[in-house]
Parts: structure tokens; C-alpha cells; sequence
């Protein structure tokens, strides 16, 4: 997660929202407008317009089933106070949560993934690794949010790099 919910909104707006397809963004936005979150064609829009290119970019039926359950057992009555309903953007409780002055009161050895299709900005999460103390920034070119599946083999190898690191006193 960015340190920085008004910086990960500005990155959606600035970012994600325009290399959407216009017209699936626009009926996504009038659904959102008319509070209709829980109306199924916002889902049918999201999912191929933002979730298969942001989230986990694989076709839906070839989902992981750790994926599947954990959208099926997701906590609406926490998560949309926490972050609103939009999923473009977070516009609850946490709407103006920034902890980037506190990056550097981080002591203990941290990995920062980014990943090119994240709906987190990649430089941001840089940014937040070379703010950390004991900051590394791991990088996934072929990567979403969920890169660990995506772009599984840099992924796997950063984070096992990482561990090893740690362990040797690398740091």
C-alpha cells in the first residue's frame, strides 16, 4: 500500500482513470454517482476495465483460489467505511491517511514491491523504500497488485533474495 491515500487517489485520477476505456469509466462513474456499488453490471465493468488490468491481470476463470476466496469472504462492513465503495479510489476514514513522514522512523529491514500495472503507483513505492531505513524496493515489470501471481518468478526471487539478505545480516 502507498503511504499516502491522497497520492494513491491522485495516481488513480491521474493515471489509471485515463488509460481506461472512456465510455466503461463514465458508466462506472454514474453507478458510483447513484450509490449503485452493489448493482452487478458495476462488477461486470470493473473486473475486465480495471480489475484483470490493476488487480491480477489474468482472465478471471483462471483465478487462484486463494483470489477467489478472499474476494468472497471480503469484510464490506470494515473495508468500505476503511476505503469507500468506489474502487478507483479510496474515499472513507482513511481519505486524507499519509504516513510518509514517518517512513524513516521504520527500523526494521522492509521489501517495497511496485509492479508497472499496480493500482499503486510503482514510483511512489520506490519512493517509500528509499525513505525506510532498511528500505529495498523490488520492482515487477509484468507485475499488478497481485504480482506475486503475475509476475510470479521476479516476485518469488526478489522476495527470497530479501529473506536471504535479512537473515545474513545484509542489511
Amino acid at each position: 500500500m502507498m503511504a499516502s491515500i491522497p497520492a494513491y487517489n491522485d495516481y488513480a485520477q491521474s493515471v489509471l482513470m485515463p488509460a481506461m476505456d472512456q465510455t466503461a469509466l463514465a458508466e462506472i462513474k454514474k453507478l458510483e454517482a447513484e450509490g449503485q456499488h452493489a448493482n452487478p453490471r458495476y462488477m461486470e465493468l470493473l473486473i475486465p476495465n480495471h480489475y484483470v488490468q490493476h488487480l491480477l491481470r489474468m482472465p478471471p476463470d483462471q483465478w487462484p483460489d486463494p483470489v477467489n476466496r478472499a474476494f468472497k469472504h471480503l469484510n464490506a462492513s470494515i473495508y468500505v467505511p476503511m476505503q469507500g465503495p468506489s474502487e478507483l479510489g479510496a474515499s472513507g476514514k482513511l481519505v486524507d491517511w499519509d504516513r510518509t513522514a514517518d517512513l524513516g522512523k521504520v527500523a526494521v529491514p522492509t521489501l517495497v514491491v511496485g509492479a508497472q500495472h499496480d493500482t499503486m503507483d510503482p514510483k511512489h513505492m520506490q519512493m517509500m523504500a528509499g525513505k525506510l531505513a532498511n528500505g529495498r524496493y523490488l520492482y515487477c515489470p509484468n507485475g499488478s497488485h497481485m504480482a506475486l501471481y503475475d509476475d510470479q518468478k521476479v516476485y518469488m526471487e526478489g522476495l527470497i533474495q530479501f529473506i536471504k539478505d535479512v537473515d545474513a545480516g545484509n542489511f
